[in-house]
């Protein structure tokens, strides 16, 4: 099959979450099972490093319709373990230096982008089957093609998925931008239009010929109005194009008996180097070693990650008796507490205010639990990382952590918890903490989580059936 994959970031060109993760593995897996994929993205001037500049390759250039005006786009790609990425290149837009997002000219940057997208077909060797767009960002590209290239030449008959990894961003903004930037004819405003406003991710939900989301769970979930953001009552007409598929992990990149970050190595069959990596932690952050317990965080601090839960009982988790170390930034009320904690408990907390990849490695590998109480989570890769370095998941069930993790109680990996509850959560801490104190069950623990396939491999299948459904193979 020809799949392109469009995506607003993908690893290792631009990333802000775990977007860039899944758009930088699953097309490689989707290759590697023998379907010629390709991968379509902004090309953020400010983000690429020197030497993947140097390896661009220069295609084209055209214009792009947007609103009422054409726009600049030039055309770059580069190849990478089988995949061909392409880069939709406009300075005006692309070329940023806080971040990839949040800019007052979102809508514009990625109408654009959307709109590129589908022109670049006239100019590239490559005729796709089945688009896949991702989120928001790119949610107009099945509007668009619905509305304007469809029926023409090159263009019949691909096939259009969308993907939602967070509905919590869907695009919305007022209907003032249709004429000056979106630039849909008045009659068929209706299909982004939503509760007064147009919404980019209802478009893509109405004309997409498959919806799917990051996690089975998940799928009903945003079905539930706690959960949809107000997408609920639309998405509720449309389940019977609608499912969700766990995503995996580049099991490569995260490999503890290959890892060049971390200060051991280790495998299923020897876990000595995980307590090197252990030590090694305590080392960085000037902290004893008392041979006790230690749970990490690595996150973005926001209210829907459960980091209220975990404000509320921190004291008792300390007292537990382990050690705690978090990284990660946000909510200033959130970097300020657990400095303090920093303060108060030198010798148990450790606290890095802001998000160092390698830190994040390091950490993963020495840990011994992982902790992960959201409030809602469409998937989460960070517990099947954690998992992959023999670090116990506490996660709270619920979206993909509740398809990914299985309670140790039932012969699972990791401690789960049901309703958002900080003493539910310091419950299953308190269980994690008494399996622990038994030393050879809680190896067997360890080694089940890194045994336990959180690969591509098997999440790839699932695409692979549901585009060959829609083309009828």
């Amino acid at each position: 099959m020809r799949i392109l994959y469009a995506a607003s970031e993908a690893l290792p060109f631009a990333a802000s979450g775990g977007l860039a993760d899944v758009a930088g593995s699953l097309p490689k897996a989707l290759c590697a099972a023998g379907h010629e994929t390709c991968v379509v993205m902004p090309y953020y001037v400010n983000t690429l490093k020197p030497e993947q500049k140097e390896k661009m390759i220069y295609i084209t250039n055209f214009t792009v319709p947007v609103g009422w005006r054409n726009q600049y786009c030039g055309l770059f790609s580069q190849q990478i373990d089988g995949v061909t990425y392409f880069f939709i290149d406009n300075e005006q837009y692309f070329k940023r230096d806080n971040g990839l997002y949040g800019y007052y000219d979102d809508a514009e940057r990625y109408v654009f982008f959307s709109r590129a997208v589908l022109e670049m077909l006239k100019y590239i060797q490559f005729r796709p089957q089945i688009i896949n767009s991702n989120d928001w960002q790119c949610a107009l590209i099945p509007v668009y093609y619905n509305l304007f290239y469809k029926n023409t030449w090159g263009y019949e008959g691909i096939k259009n998925v969308f993907t939602i990894h967070n509905i919590g961003y869907q695009g919305q903004y007022g209907l003032d931008l249709v004429k000056e930037v979106v630039g849909i004819p008045p009659q068929n405003v209706n299909i982004i239009e939503y509760d007064g406003d147009i919404n980019f991710m209802k478009g893509a939900i109405e004309v997409a010929d498959k919806v799917t989301t990051v996690s089975p769970t998940y799928a009903t979930e945003i079905l539930d109005p706690w959960f949809g953001h107000g997408l609920d009552r639309i998405l509720s007409t449309k389940q019977y194009k609608t499912c969700g598929f766990l995503n995996g992990i580049d099991i490569d990149l995260y490999n503890p008996q290959t890892d060049p970050n971390i200060a051991a190595n280790f495998n299923t069959r020897s876990l000595k180097g995980k307590a090197a990596c252990k030590s090694a932690i305590f080392e960085e952050f000037g902290m004893p070693e008392y041979g006790i317990p230690l749970l990490v965080m690595i996150s973005r601090f926001a209210d829907h990650k459960g980091f209220d839960l975990v404000k509320a009982v921190f004291d008792e988790i300390i007292a537990t008796d382990m050690q705690v170390v978090i990284l990660g930034s946000g909510e200033k009320h959130y970097e300020d507490f657990f400095q303090d904690m920093h303060y108060r408990y030198p010798d148990k907390v450790g606290f890095y205010r802001g998000y160092n990849p390698q830190l994040a490695k390091r950490l993963y590998a020495g840990a011994d639990m992982f902790l992960m109480p959201s409030k809602s989570e469409p998937c989460g890769l960070a517990q099947m990382i954690a998992a992959r370095y023999g670090t116990v998941p506490i996660v709270r069930a619920t979206g993909g952590l509740k398809d990914s993790i299985i309670d140790a109680g039932d012969n699972g990996i990791g401690f789960t918890f049901q309703s958002y509850n900080a003493h539910d959560m310091l419950y299953a801490v308190q269980r994690a903490k008494a399996m622990y104190d038994n030393k050879a069950e809680w190896k067997k623990l360890a080694v089940r989580a890194m045994k336990a396939d959180f690969s591509w491999e098997a999440s790839a299948k699932l695409y692979i059936g549901l585009y060959k459904e829609l083309c009828g193979e």
